[in-house]
């Protein structure tokens, strides 16, 4: 069993400090509730009547100088700027990164030059395809952008949850999001890939096998975004002060381990509770279980740039851990919720061009397009040229510019001179030398023709990696991969394009894509894989680690429970940092053969099965009897189908005979048993049962 026990346990909460950005935050933060406070339109005129219109007598019509009705009306209209075209449901919260030890040998960058060097952060959680209404526990393509706050400006740092991408050039952009949202014609499916545009596009762009492969993985489909790993997929330059440039790329590491919902799970999850990922960072962050994540960097020699079998500028190739480490330089906690999802989440920007001194881009095609892209969809989703002046996304450090006007503008330049190469203001505001931190471009070499062609022929294979992928999963994870390419090429309507997939993946696995053809109606194809052997361990969720802590037990309890047994039970898991949530079938309390009361938590009603990890069965009796046993009966049969852990109270043994299963992986039993608790502990750091 994993020991991970921390203070940060579901019983006590932590007291987060102020830092720079909290206090920047503190002036835009306004009450309107509370002792005293009267009503006032958006003028300071106070309202002596907010719930009926002025109309021309009693049973007349609404009269046009009821401003206080145009006003409240016509800011409602327009309360929602356009969301974004892709990336639109999102998540944000604030949080701290501390650095672990000086990188100053590496990068001239402030916030990575002290050890113990904190800066404040915001961090914005996303899915690809579907729209702000969708479901967090989509198959898709995840945000994980991070904002900087530093003392140089604001860094941003756009990850995903795969290490590549699907394409290659920024050209791209516009027709991979077009085949992945809904049909044009129809406005369906929403938040999937599965149907025919998508696969269509799969099959006629082949660099996309490789993150197709990760999308249709375990990793398209995270438990949490606490245990969902991330990489900036592109490659920078760290510079450091003596002009030294070394190629660089990011990856965060989630300290709880990196873990997956099922297929099934997912999909039901999506139906039932469709804020499932919010709710959970929601509550681990009330709960005082903050989210952790380390922050790696892999390093490539500016000299070294030729010596591997991929290009350094390939967005659909990874960097294998095995050949290039990574190197852990620090962590970002998750402490703080928004105070207001609008005005901080939805008005978030995250943007690959804030950069600060001491990192840069290099020639990779993806990233010299998202320096253009980003900001340009945010110029016309906020109206507004001065989107750097909101508060989420105002940075602390000092800015001095001659930027002017614009829509939103808030700030009062009060400066007669608003120009550079001037006399009348000293010719300030000045420029700033590299050492006095001014931002200096790596002068990297440049030569050749204008060209649309590749960067190198490298680009064009598409396979290698892909096979490696497949090569590094685990049997388990092999056969996942498959269901979840029978379930979204079984949407595909055109045979024409289930087949082009199944001879594309072929080339992957031919094994993998004759199963898959057997399933979805096709021909098996004709070619085969690439001959690649190789394989990364570090690719496979079999090797992340596991723990108990923040792991969500439910407890199918009544009255007449053994009081003693269920606290000690209970008090244990407390300890281990393992969330507890007590359901029955009403709310209200239960009361235990010691009057031990329990405050119940949840009901069936409003519960379903694939919303937790494991379960405590203790059973008891309650109203409605018949249906109370049913509900444990179905919970432990969906519970044990999902391979979940199960411990079961001594009274409860006969619930599970009911339940009629079979070999017991994963079900613990308190009967006889001094060390049920332990035990029950151990099989929930474990989390799955994969050999029943």
């Amino acid at each position: 069993m994993d020991d991970y026990k921390d203070e940060s346990s579901s019983r006590y909460k932590k007291s987060v400090g102020k830092n720079r950005k909290d206090e920047q935050l503190e002036q835009y933060r306004k009450r309107n509730t509370g002792k005293g406070k009267k009503m006032t339109d958006d003028n300071g005129v106070r309202v002596s009547n907010d719930r009926r219109t002025l109309r021309a007598g009693r049973r007349g019509p609404l009269t046009f100088n009821d401003f206080h009705f145009y006003k409240k009306q016509s800011h409602f209209s327009r309360e929602r700027i356009p969301e974004k075209v892709v990336h639109a449901r999102g998540f944000g919260v604030y949080g701290e990164f501390e650095t672990y030890e000086s990188l100053n040998h590496l990068t001239r960058a402030h916030f990575l030059g002290e050890a113990g060097r904190k800066t404040p952060i915001f961090i914005r959680f996303s899915n690809f395809v579907g729209n702000k209404g969708s479901k967090d526990t989509a198959v898709d393509i995840r945000g994980f952008a991070v904002k900087f706050y530093t003392e140089e400006g604001n860094y941003d740092s756009l990850s995903l949850q795969f290490p590549v991408f699907i394409l290659a050039d920024a050209m791209k952009f516009m027709n991979v999001a077009h085949a992945a949202k809904q049909n044009p014609v129809t406005d369906i499916p929403q938040a999937t890939t599965a149907h025919d545009n998508f696969w269509d596009y799969v099959a006629n762009n082949q660099e996309s096998a490789h993150m197709v492969m990760w999308l249709m993985s375990m990793r398209g489909r995270p438990r949490s975004w606490r245990m969902m790993e991330a990489w900036p997929i592109n490659t920078f330059r760290f510079v450091n002060e003596h002009g030294k440039s070394t190629f660089v790329r990011f990856k965060w590491e989630p300290k709880l381990g990196v873990h997956s919902l099922l297929l099934d799970e997912a999909n039901v999850i999506g139906g039932v509770d469709p804020d499932f990922h919010r709710r959970d960072m929601i509550e681990a962050i009330n709960m005082g279980a903050y989210p952790e994540y380390e922050l790696g960097i892999q390093l490539i020699a500016e000299e070294d740039e030729y010596k591997y079998d991929f290009d350094v500028l390939d967005d659909t190739k990874l960097w294998p851990e095995e050949e290039i480490p990574v190197q852990i330089i620090g962590k970002m906690t998750l402490n703080r919720l928004v105070d207001n999802f609008f005005a901080e989440d939805e008005q978030s920007v995250f943007d690959p061009a804030n950069v600060v001194p001491g990192i840069d881009f290099t020639h990779d095609p993806v990233l010299q397009g998202r320096a253009f892209a980003y900001r340009d969809t945010e110029l016309y989703r906020q109206q507004s040229a001065n989107i750097e002046d909101i508060p989420v996304n105002k940075p602390v450090a000092e800015r001095n510019f001659n930027l002017r006007d614009g829509a939103q503008r808030h700030r009062i330049d009060v400066d007669p001179v608003h120009y550079h190469e001037n006399s009348l203001a000293g010719n300030t505001p000045a420029e700033a030398s590299s050492e006095e931190g001014g931002y200096v471009n790596y002068p990297t070499e440049v030569e050749g023709h204008l060209t649309r062609d590749v960067p190198s022929d490298s680009f064009l294979d598409f396979f290698s990696q892909a096979r490696l992928f497949w090569n590094s999963l685990s049997p388990v994870e092999k056969q996942d991969l498959i269901e979840t390419f029978n379930f979204h090429l079984g949407y595909v309507e055109s045979k024409s394009v289930r087949q082009q997939n199944v001879d594309m993946w072929a080339n992957v696995d031919r094994e993998m894509a004759c199963e898959i053809a057997d399933n979805i109606g096709v021909e098996r194809p004709k070619g085969t894989h690439v001959p690649v052997t190789k394989s990364s361990p570090a690719l496979s969720q079999a090797n992340t680690p596991h723990y108990a802590y923040t792991q969500k037990v439910a407890v199918l309890i009544g009255n007449g429970f053994d009081g003693r047994e269920v606290r000690d039970v209970v008090e244990l898991l407390y300890e281990y940092g393992v969330f507890v949530e007590f359901i029955n079938n009403k709310l209200g309390t239960v009361t235990g053969d010691d009057g031990t009361k329990i405050d119940i938590d949840s009901t069936f009603t409003t519960k379903y099965s694939v919303l937790f990890d494991s379960f405590y069965v203790v059973g008891g009796h309650s109203d409605n009897g018949d249906q109370f046993h049913q509900n444990i009966i179905d919970f432990i049969s969906e519970a044990y189908e999902q391979y979940k852990p199960i411990g079961i109270a001594t009274d409860a043994t006969d619930y599970f005979q009911q339940a009629d299963v079979r070999n017991m992986p994963g079900v613990v039993f308190a009967t006889n048993n001094p060390n049920f608790g332990p035990e029950f502990v151990s099989a929930i750091a474990q989390q799955r049962f994969w050999s029943r």
